[in-house]
């Protein structure tokens, strides 16, 4: 007695939703409707009107079907609801329709080297589990071509491309060769949602990391709060973007981004630890050469008192001590055997010239004081002046490369 040849099953597959997509756990949801077709002639039976007959699923307990299932299959289950979706047709010559609704959540190996400007190719495998392709032959009933799907069919974050069906041999050393059918789908993932959860947002805290440049640099608590507060918020991206993604051991593109974005952000913050660092060496230097300056120019004080000498070198003196400076002279103006009259007119004189004197001091702090206040509102150090064309250029030339690689 010969072998006998192997049963042909046809199988036919359309896709009514793809429910959802996980990365985290690399996997994806379908339903569809798995339909299997063949012969037994031990079911044919005689009909003057050659219609089929159809039944529900107990009758599929008591035939034999294909013992089809789902490689690399998670979770799976055939809806119940209201009864079993299983549909059994009969035709008179022996020819089986065997039509069941599933649900599969099967794994697909992604690739986020590119996330989220990537691609993903995930493929859903059918296969029986006893018969080796010597016993069944499993083939695509509709041949190697596009699926037939929903046009309901959307998901948020993807862009679904056309369905497509492929068959190979699958091997296994411990029991031969088996007959293996593949759904093939490619996603494309929609870059507005992450423009809008991730890109704008990093941009947008970088930017804001600028504005310290434009601070002076002697306001500390605006220029370090705003930088910390900056850095924070980074963090929290980069935490949040992470959070949604599995632990993989490349570097995706979302994360060149982040931190590239984050860098930015703490080199902000270095740039005013320089410059405050750089500033104040500078004014401790300026301190130190005036009053090196004014310990070598001191003001010829004649016969004035060490004490109101003292109180003019320091510029602390009022107008009351100017008034009683009057009466302090170099020398006698005038000989002692002068009349009264004549030695009272150098007096007056004398008094004059302290007036004036100390009117002309009083005019030139004046104009130190306006240009003081000049000088704190143009108070601009030159590393801010760069930074402010340096940081914005290096942030743009960083942006186009990006898109230009990844787009």
């Amino acid at each position: 007695m010969g072998k006998c040849p192997p049963i042909p099953v046809g199988v036919d597959v359309q896709v009514e939703s793809l429910d959802s997509i996980s990365e985290v756990d690399m996997d994806f949801t379908m339903t569809l409707y798995l339909r299997h077709y063949w012969k037994d002639e031990r079911l044919s039976f005689s009909s003057s009107t050659n219609k089929s007959m159809t039944f529900d699923g107990r009758l599929v307990k008591k035939i034999w079907v294909p013992d089809v299932f789902f490689v690399h299959s998670k979770r799976s289950f055939i809806h119940d609801t209201t009864t079993d979706n299983i549909m059994l047709r009969v035709f008179p010559d022996g020819h089986v329709l065997y039509s069941l609704r599933v649900t599969v959540t099967a794994a697909c190996n992604m690739d986020f080297s590119r996330f989220p400007l990537d691609s993903q190719t995930c493929s859903l495998e059918l296969e029986s589990y006893a018969y080796t392709d010597e016993d069944l032959m499993l083939y695509w009933k509709s041949g190697d071509e596009s699926l037939s799907t929903d046009d309901r069919i959307s998901l948020s974050q993807f862009l679904i491309q056309k369905f497509h069906t492929t068959s190979r041999l699958a091997f296994y050393s411990s029991t031969g060769w088996y007959n293996r059918l593949y759904i093939n789908f490619t996603l494309r993932r929609h870059i507005f949602f992450f423009l809008l959860q991730t890109y704008f947002p990093a941009t947008l805290m970088v930017m804001l990391s600028w504005v310290s440049f434009w601070i002076d640099r002697r306001a500390v608590p605006a220029r370090v709060s705003l930088g910390i507060t900056t850095v924070l918020t980074m963090s929290t991206i980069i935490t949040g973007v992470n959070a949604s993604m599995p632990r993989v051991s490349y570097i995706k593109a979302v994360d060149i981004y982040l931190w590239v974005s984050f860098v930015f952000v703490f080199l902000s913050v270095l740039e005013y630890a320089a410059v405050n660092y750089l500033s104040t060496a500078q004014d401790r230097r300026e301190r130190k050469m005036r009053e090196r300056a004014r310990s070598q120019s001191l003001p010829c004080t004649c016969s004035i008192s060490q004490t109101r000498t003292m109180t003019m070198m320091d510029g602390t003196y009022s107008e009351a001590d100017t008034n009683s400076l009057a009466g302090y002279t170099e020398e006698p103006m005038v000989p002692e055997d002068e009349p009264e009259e004549k030695q009272k007119a150098p007096e007056k004189s004398e008094h004059m010239v302290v007036h004036l004197s100390m009117s002309s001091e009083s005019a030139g702090i004046k104009k130190r004081k306006s240009l003081r206040a000049l000088n704190i509102i143009q108070n601009t150090h030159a590393i801010d002046k760069y930074s402010r064309m340096i940081f914005p250029g290096s942030y743009i030339f960083f942006n186009l490369i990006y898109w230009s690689v990844y787009c």
